[in-house]
C-alpha cells in the first residue's frame, strides 16, 4: 500500500544527458513534454552552512525596519519578474498558466501578511513596576534555518517560511524539491537583487541526500518542512534527541469533505471539484474523501460527475486553457494508476475511471470511485486526481467517517445548518475547518497547519511569526537594588 503515496517519488528523467564527473548535476524536466527546463550543479552543504553562519549575526543585528524594507523590495523584484517566474513554475510543475500566475500573486501577498503578523505576534512588551523595575518581553531569531520545499507550489509554500524567517532575523538555506530547481533559482535572484545577500538567503540544490545532510548538520538551528508525512516523520526522528533545534512540519492530508442538506447542488458540486482536482489533486489540502448523506448521494454525484467530465486536462500553455495539468512525473502517474486499480479490486466502484491518454506522459483524467463497500479503506494520501466517495446515513456517521484518519489537515462541510456546522467544527479533528468553502487554498491571514500526521502544532500562515523567533523574558532595572531580609546572622 506504500504505492498509494506518490509525493516523494524521485524525478523521472525522460532523456539521457552527459554529466560532469567531478560536480554532480541536477536536471529538471517538463512533466507535460519531457523537455529539459533547468540544469545546474548540486550544492555544497558544508559551504552553504558555513556562509549562513557567518552572515547570521550581522543580519540579526539589522533593525527590524531594515529587514521589513528589504522583503518589500523583494516583492517589487518578484513583480518585475512575474511573467518569467510564472512560466518557469508552469513548465516545471505542469500546472496551467492561470494557476502559476495565482501562485506568483500568493508570493507577493505573503510579504505584507508576514510584516503585519510579526508586528502583532512578536511585538515588544513591557510591564513597569516601581519597586520591581521592568519586565520586558522581546524576541530573538534562532540563527540558521533550513527550509525544505515541495514541488507542487514551489514558490509559494517555501516563501511562506522564508519571508517570516528573514523578517525575524534568521539566515535561510532553501533546499527546494529536486523536481523544481529552476523556480527556486529565480526566486533567489529576486531576493538577491532586493539587497538580501546570497549568504543571508541561499539556495542549496540537490536531492534527498542534500536534504538529509542539512537536517543533520550541527550548524543549523532549525528545519522548516513542507511535504509528505513520511519525510516529516523521518525529520522528526532524526532530530528527536536535539530539543535545541526548531522543527516545523507541514505535512500530508487525507482530507474529508462532507456534503449535507443543501438546495444548491451546482454550487456544492463546484466546491467538490475545486477541492479534489485543482492542481491535478497535488495539494496537501485537496479533498481526498467525499462523504455524502444518503438522500444527497444520487443528485450530487450526478452533478459532480457531469462537471468532472467537462474538465480539460492538458499542457500549461494549451488553448483553451486547461483546468488541470499532468501530475509531476511518470512514476507518480504509475503509482496513482496502481492505487486506483487497488481500490477497484478491493470493493471500490468506479463512478468515473482514471484515464491516462499517453503512457509516456503523466497526464491523468480526474477520477471518482465509491469506496463505501470497502472493508478496509486505506488511510493514505493519494497525491493526485482521485476522489473517494463514502455514503452515510446520519450526521454522526459522517463525523465519524471524517475522523477515520491518522491525518488532520483540513475538513470541510458543504450544506447543513449553523447548528450542524457547530457540531462539525467541534467534533472534527483538523487544523483547518471550513463551511461552504473548498478545502484548498487556505488564507495565510490565519494559521495554516494540521494535527496528527499532518503537522506538529506549529502552523504556518499568519502564525509563522510564532516559530521564526523565540520570546525572551527580561527583568530590568537601571541600577542594582536588592536586600536579603531573612536567614542572615
Amino acid at each position: 500500500m506504500e504505492r498509494l503515496s506518490t509525493r516523494d517519488a524521485p524525478a523521472q528523467s525522460t532523456g539521457s544527458f552527459p554529466r560532469a564527473a567531478s560536480v554532480p548535476e541536477l536536471v529538471s524536466y517538463e512533466p507535460a513534454t519531457g523537455a529539459e527546463v533547468w540544469r545546474g550543479p548540486v550544492g555544497d552543504v558544508e559551504d552553504v552552512v558555513e556562509r549562513a553562519r557567518r552572515a547570521a549575526p550581522a543580519w540579526a543585528a539589522q533593525p527590524l525596519s531594515t529587514r521589513m524594507e528589504l522583503v518589500r523590495r523583494f516583492a517589487n523584484e518578484v513583480r518585475k519578474d512575474a511573467e518569467s517566474l510564472a512560466t518557469t513554475i508552469a513548465r516545471e510543475t505542469g500546472k496551467p498558466m492561470w494557476e502559476a500566475n495565482a501562485e506568483v500573486e500568493s508570493v507577493l501577498v505573503k510579504v505584507e501578511i508576514s510584516i503585519r503578523a510579526y508586528a502583532e505576534r512578536t511585538a515588544q512588551r513591557k510591564l513597569d513596576s516601581a519597586l520591581q523595575g521592568t519586565m520586558a518581553v522581546r524576541h530573538k531569531p534562532h540563527g540558521v534555518l533550513v527550509v525544505l520545499g515541495p514541488f507542487n507550489l514551489p514558490a509559494h509554500l517555501p516563501n511562506a517560511h522564508i519571508i517570516p524567517a528573514l523578517i525575524a532575523g534568521n539566515t535561510v538555506i532553501f533546499k527546494p524539491s529536486e523536481k523544481t530547481p529552476g523556480t527556486s533559482e529565480l526566486l533567489a535572484r529576486c531576493f538577491h537583487r532586493a539587497g538580501i545577500s546570497a549568504a543571508i538567503m541561499q539556495v542549496c540544490q540537490g536531492g534527498p541526500a542534500e536534504g538529509q545532510k542539512l537536517v543533520a548538520h550541527d550548524g543549523i538551528d532549525g528545519v522548516l518542512f513542507t511535504g509528505s508525512a513520511n519525510i516529516g516523520i523521518s525529520i522528526n526522528r532524526k532530530l528527536a534527541a536535539r530539543p535545541d533545534k526548531l522543527v516545523t512540519l507541514e505535512m500530508s492530508g487525507n482530507n474529508p469533505l462532507v456534503v449535507w442538506d443543501t438546495p444548491k447542488l451546482t454550487d456544492a458540486a463546484a466546491l467538490v471539484v475545486q477541492s479534489a482536482f485543482a492542481s491535478a489533486g497535488q495539494r496537501c489540502t485537496a479533498a481526498r474523501r467525499l462523504i455524502v448523506k444518503d438522500s444527497m448521494y444520487e443528485p450530487l454525484l450526478a452533478e459532480v460527475k457531469a462537471l468532472a467530465d467537462r474538465i480539460i486536462f492538458g499542457a500549461p500553455f494549451d488553448d483553451p486553457a486547461p483546468f488541470m495539468g499532468p501530475v509531476i512525473d511518470n512514476m507518480a502517474a504509475d503509482g496513482l494508476t496502481e492505487s486506483f486499480l487497488y481500490l477497484l479490486s478491493h470493493g471500490g466502484r468506479a463512478i468515473k475511471h482514471l484515464v491516462r491518454p499517453d503512457e509516456s506522459l503523466p497526464f491523468l483524467s480526474p477520477a471518482i470511485i465509491d469506496v463505501t463497500a470497502m472493508v478496509e479503506k486505506p488511510d493514505v494520501e493519494l497525491f493526485g486526481p482521485i476522489l473517494q466517495v463514502v455514503r452515510v446515513s446520519d450526521f454522526d456517521e459522517a463525523i465519524a467517517e471524517a475522523n477515520a484518519t491518522r491525518f488532520g489537515l483540513v475538513a470541510a462541510l458543504v450544506g447543513g445548518t449553523p447548528q450542524e456546522y457547530n457540531r462539525f467544527w467541534g467534533s472534527v479533528r483538523a487544523g483547518i475547518v471550513n463551511w461552504n468553502r473548498p478545502t484548498i487554498a487556505p488564507s495565510h491571514a490565519g494559521p495554516v497547519g494540521g494535527t496528527g500526521l499532518s503537522g506538529n502544532h506549529r502552523p504556518t500562515g499568519y502564525y509563522a511569526a510564532d516559530y521564526c523567533a523565540y520570546p525572551v523574558a527580561s527583568g530590568e532595572m537601571e541600577q542594582p537594588r536588592a536586600v536579603i531580609g531573612v536567614g542572615l546572622k
